[in-house]
């Protein structure tokens, strides 16, 4: 146990420090065999940093960047509250600059979270020959991969960096030569990773999820490279299909597997998630906090909220019995247009995920909030504006800028607050008494293979194994709906299916880049500039590496 922690205060040591070394000194050796991994439990504790920077990541600014970019998720100012400096604005319009603080989070993120890789492989390289070695160094390898998607998705071409210590400052690789190095690297290192699916291997990188990322990237090598490889997709999809080891999610479990308590024993369809657990880490997953209703907080026990032995309390009125009336923030909803895919088929569980309209409490009473008639609307005009005023809570489905237009701004008031569908997919965590969540979010899923494979073939590809693209999108689709299943498909169908399928994914932006529709007019954002799929490489970057050219347009 002595030499474990020895072997620990070393890793955090060497990780810590790797972030500020000098590009020209070769680091020393500072461990000894004593301290070398040995146990399949040291090779993870060392390679933990990598997935704790994934985790900081994924469901922050990578949201942001991915989902605020689109029609699926808006988050406006409310008198002033949540504007921060037109950050969410200019996401939502296209307005965003290389100045942009997401825009440059995201670098830094990511080029961040591939130093954490390129330092921990260093260290796993004189590690003892063996299976262990093989499979961490395979893992790292893998988020490294993934990483580089992310970056070549976001800005295109970027510097390719893989050695510990680095060389120095590097021009930009092609987007192209990217695209070669994730597909190489996917494909070296798919032998020495994991195919079992179960408690030990789940929230690690599996041959599946090397095969799944390498579906997304064929998937998307038209936009990438200008060539398509639809039957190169076809044939990943079907290396996971073929493997007998996932199953879409039964319609009655569907939304429970998002819930608080997911993970390996609760779903079937996840390929590679992300654990969130605010006990034993910083966390970072509070969807909640942002997503659900200002009033709805004792509803859904956010943050440890109860109605205690109150029947039907009235919101900001009833007091005592144990109440406590938690408030998550709220600022976030989606546009009606997008809600539109999903109010289509009422028979669809994924509706669900939504609220809109009259909220009501569990036993079918309204819930009710008081409030004043001043509170209630900022530009009431009687005199009796500080008067009690009690009302049903409704959440519009329509988003209306009515302080001030030029401000992004809804106004501070109960109308404001309730404009826009909420969701609660990823559903607040009853048991967190911080804004913090116990849901793991999935970053590949098993639905998403099937539809995947299912626009590969409605893309030109052969289709293969007896499945059609009907075929394919029907199978997720008997999990989701009563209603019949499809006669036909067409690539729009399968948009549409997609936007209802992964909703609060993150795989929106990625969507509408390569359905031509990242670009079009949608609530608040009238840009139609095309080279506004690639976001601009950061003024900070530039800055410390002279050798980067900024993407067209910037």
């Amino acid at each position: 146990m002595k030499k474990f922690f020895k072997y620990i205060s070393l890793v955090l040591f060497i990780v810590t420090m790797g972030a500020c070394h000098k590009i020209d000194v070769t680091p020393k050796s500072l461990y000894t065999e004593d301290v070398f991994p040995q146990t399949e439990e040291q090779f993870q504790a060392l390679i933990g940093p990598v997935y704790t920077s994934l985790r900081g990541h994924f469901a922050l600014t990578y949201f942001f960047m991915t989902e605020c970019s689109t029609d699926e998720a808006i988050l406006p100012a409310f008198g002033g509250n949540w504007y921060d400096g037109a950050s969410y604005e200019a996401l939502h319009r296209h307005a965003w600059t290389p100045d942009h603080n997401w825009v440059t989070t995201a670098w830094n993120d990511v080029t961040g979270l591939i130093g954490t890789c390129n330092q921990t492989l260093y260290i796993l390289n004189n590690a003892p020959e063996g299976d262990a070695k093989n499979t961490s160094m395979a893992e790292v390898r893998m988020i490294r991969a993934y990483a580089y998607w992310e970056l070549m998705d976001f800005y295109g071409g970027v510097p390719l960096d893989t050695v510990y210590p680095s060389p120095g400052l590097q021009a930009r690789a092609s987007r192209a030569d990217i695209f070669n190095f994730v597909e190489s690297e996917l494909k070296t290192i798919i032998p020495y990773l994991k195919t079992e699916v179960d408690a030990s291997t789940y929230g690690k990188p599996t041959q599946y999820f090397a095969y799944s990322l390498l579906a997304k990237l064929y998937l998307n090598a038209e936009v990438y490279t200008g060539s398509a490889k639809n039957d190169e997709c076809i044939a990943a999809c079907d290396v996971i299909i073929s493997s007998g080891k996932y199953s879409v999610q039964s319609r009655d479990s569907y939304l429970k597997m998002f819930y608080p308590d997911n993970g390996p024993t609760t779903q079937s369809e996840f390929i590679f998630a992300i654990p969130y657990d605010p006990s034993t880490s910083s966390g970072y997953l509070f969807y909640g906090r942002y997503d659900l209703n200002r009033n709805l907080g004792m509803k859904y026990k956010y943050s440890g909220a109860t109605v205690g032995t109150n029947v039907d309390p009235v919101v900001n009125q009833t007091t005592g019995n144990g109440l406590v009336n938690s408030k998550p923030s709220g600022p976030r909803a989606t546009l009606s247009t997008f809600l539109n895919y999903f109010l289509a088929d009422e028979n669809d569980i994924r509706l669900k995920q939504w609220l809109y309209g009259p909220q009501y409490w569990d036993n079918g009473n309204p819930i009710m909030v008081k409030t004043t008639n001043l509170g209630y609307n900022q530009f009431y005009s009687g005199s009796d504006g500080g008067s009690s005023y009690v009302y049903h809570l409704n959440i519009d489905t329509s988003i209306k800028l009515r302080q001030n237009p030029a401000l992004f701004d809804c106004g501070n008031d109960e109308i404001a607050w309730n404009q826009g569908a909420r969701n609660i997919k990823f559903f607040p965590d009853a048991g967190s008494t911080t804004r913090n969540q116990n849901n793991d979010a999935p970053v590949s899923r098993y639905s998403d293979v099937l539809l995947m494979k299912a626009e590969a073939i409605l893309r030109g590809g052969a289709a293969t194994s007896g499945q059609t693209a009907l075929s394919l999108v029907n199978m997720v689709r008997a999990e989701r709906t009563t209603s019949p299943g499809w006669a036909s498909v067409d690539l729009e169908d399968l948009y549409e299916e997609r936007c209802r399928e992964f909703a609060w994914e993150c795989l929106h932006r990625n969507d509408m880049i390569r359905f031509g529709k990242y670009e079009n007019v949608y609530g608040f954002k009238t840009n139609t500039d095309t080279y506004r799929r690639l976001f601009p490489i950061p003024t900070t970057a530039i800055t410390a590496n002279g050798k980067l050219e900024q993407n067209t347009g910037y």
